[in-house]
């Protein structure tokens, strides 16, 4: 069941790379790569016996178990893996639309998309929707780990008076250099993809801005330059008009030129 899920998740990311941007590329590579691979290859090994090799110097029957819940009120390795899947989640919301789009395209039979995956108009409002998720959620599992752990640190001994244990006992936790190490390791990932998030995020939002703003400006060019055709266009045929009343007065005889000067507007 568990390879299953990652199948999915990887199927997943693989999908949402077909539609993604330079650095939405890079965010995938390092979720699959850093954080994927490294929680099945490595993580899941290291955490896997972590409530058996908690130990503490009494054996006060059910005092370990309280204190290991108290200390680890949620696995690790559960949490980050709830993260991975959590995260991954919004990209989803691209896929659909990009999905939505095609069978749109086959319900009309025809050509309604230049290409259904091009980010732009409704699927970019939906990308921008993905990446604010992402990040949001990329904080708020940080923020939620510091204040579950009391920091981003393994201790090597932790000190519990939790009933049932009748005094202070001394609970030492297994490989906690080795679990450090990659506790920094993933919380360095989780803090890079935030970066790349708010980066494409950023460049999504300049680029289309400038777009927006040039397309305004050439339609306010083509519309001066419509303004001035016309402009000329009516001089033009104002001098027209001008240039044909003078030949017109010019060909009568000198009687009747003499009565058009007394009638004309211009006298």
């Amino acid at each position: 069941m568990r390879k299953m899920s990652w199948m999915f998740l990887r199927d997943l990311l693989s999908g949402v790379n077909k539609y993604s941007t330079g650095i939405g590329r890079i965010w995938v590579a390092v979720v699959f790569l850093f954080r994927l691979l490294v929680y099945v290859a490595a993580a899941e090994n290291i955490w896997k016996h972590e409530h058996d090799e908690f130990e503490c110097n009494i054996k006060q029957p059910g005092c370990e178990n309280v204190c290991f819940d108290h200390f680890f009120p949620v696995s690790h390795i559960r949490f980050w893996a709830l993260q991975l899947i959590i995260v991954s989640t919004p990209s989803l919301l691209v896929v659909f639309h990009v999905a939505y789009r095609e069978n749109r395209e086959k319900h009309h039979n025809q050509k309604l998309y230049k290409n259904p995956g091009k980010i732009d108009g409704g699927l970019l409002c939906t990308y921008l929707i993905s990446l604010i998720l992402k990040t949001g959620l990329e904080i708020f599992f940080l923020v939620l780990f510091y204040k579950l752990y009391n920091g981003f640190k393994i201790p090597h001994l932790v000190k519990c008076d939790i009933k049932p244990c009748p005094n202070t006992v001394d609970c030492y936790i297994s490989k906690p250099t080795e679990k450090m190490i990659f506790l920094y390791f993933l919380v360095a990932t989780s803090c890079l993809c935030i970066v790349l998030n708010l980066s494409e995020l950023s460049y999504l939002m300049f680029k289309y801005s400038i777009k927006c703003y040039l397309k305004r400006h050439v339609k306010n060019q083509q519309g001066s330059k419509s303004n001035c055709c016309e402009s000329e266009l009516i001089r033009h045929n104002r001098a027209a008009a001008a240039g044909r009343l003078h030949n017109s007065s010019s060909s009568l005889p000198l009687n009747m030129q003499d009565e058009h000067e007394k009638h004309s507007p211009l006298t």
